[in-house]
């Protein structure tokens, strides 16, 4: 069985090969920790995640404010609760729901904090949903690293505004980083399920690495480029 561990470690590699942005990396390594609250040791805080949604529905109602930050967290509570473990959370249909789901979350609660507050710096206030985040579904042992390291990295790499297309991206890395790795169990993945009980392994995992890293190379050619011009520059 694949740990939190080393689906951390692996989305946190992932990152790197995409990101150069502490706000990107850390939504990937939230991400990666998502799925495994399918499992029955996690239906407490199933629970305690639909209450949350209810007093946050319900208080943002009587401000007369958006409220549907609320239903979404309810809504991602109630497909855990009804989720078996390494099914529809760890398909492809899920990864895609849970990483708009949470992409809506950010984009709407960046929205609300904006309109109430006098924040205006969109880096700091995603950095401030972004810990939030992580409060709602990192476990004790990770949130003692990840916060410290988190803040540390907003300091010491220069602020970059993160786009919504980056949160959305940054996320579905990240839960599809733990279903990729889940293939390399024993047990397998229910890649198409609720469609389909078809079943993907470790060749399924080592082909997507495979697909992850050309893409990658791709996606990163500019700033490749980039590089060789300013070392030909300099000689």
């Amino acid at each position: 069985m694949s740990s939190y561990k080393a689906h951390s470690i692996f989305a946190f590699i992932l990152s790197l090969m995409f990101f150069h942005n502490p706000l990107t990396i850390a939504l990937t390594f939230i991400g990666a920790n998502i799925p495994d609250f399918d499992h029955k040791f996690k239906k407490e805080n199933v629970y305690k995640m639909i209450i949350l949604g209810l007093v946050v529905f319900i208080s943002l109602y009587i401000l007369k404010l958006p409220y549907y930050i609320g239903l979404i967290i309810i809504f991602l509570g109630v497909t855990f609760y009804f989720s078996e473990h390494r099914s529809f959370t760890h398909s492809i249909f899920g990864v895609m729901t849970l990483a708009s789901a949470v992409s809506l979350i950010m984009i709407w609660g960046s929205q609300l904090v904006n309109a109430v507050t006098i924040i205006d710096n969109h880096y700091l206030l995603m950095a401030i949903l972004i810990a939030l985040l992580s409060f709602l579904f990192l476990n004790k042992k990770l949130l003692m690293v990840f916060i410290p390291l988190f803040f540390i990295s907003l300091f010491v790499f220069p602020a970059v505004e993160v786009s919504y297309l980056e949160i959305v991206f940054s996320l579905f890395l990240g839960l599809f980083s733990h279903v990729i790795l889940d293939s390399f169990t024993s047990a397998g993945i229910k890649i198409f399920a609720p469609l389909s009980s078809r079943k993907v392994y470790r060749n399924f995992g080592l082909s997507m690495i495979f697909l992850l890293v050309v893409v990658a190379i791709i996606y990163n050619i500019p700033v490749l480029f980039n590089l060789f011009g300013n070392y030909i520059l300099s000689g």
